[in-house]
């Protein structure tokens, strides 16, 4: 949006210079005009600068997040498993006999 609103600004920008140029003004001098266009250009020049490097930080911090999304993701499926394992592994009610043992084995097998 910032970039289309630098171009429509630009085109605002060289017409200023293009009319300057052809008809001149009675409010200031011709060479305040061009001093006047000269700092716009430079201003407009920055901020497209600007804009260029927000741009390319917006799309670091996007990969960013990716990255962030695709870790947490993976990170939350391990949690789950860990806990069901855990609470497969927990012993039942019963005694912790040879035999309740040998029967969670073979549950987990």
């Amino acid at each position: 949006e910032l970039e289309d609103q630098l171009a429509a600004k630009s085109k605002t920008l060289d017409e200023l210079k293009e009319s300057l140029a052809l008809n001149g003004s009675a409010e200031q001098t011709p060479e305040a005009q061009s001093l006047r266009i000269a700092e716009l250009c430079e201003m407009k020049d920055s901020i497209v600068n600007q804009v260029t490097q927000l741009k390319a930080s917006m799309q670091s911090i996007l990969e960013q997040w990716r990255a962030y999304d695709e870790i947490y993701a993976e990170v939350s499926l391990m949690t789950t498993r860990y806990l069901y394992c855990i609470d497969q592994c927990k012993p039942s009610g019963e005694e912790a006999s040879l035999e309740a043992l040998k029967k969670q084995v073979k549950t987990l097998q």
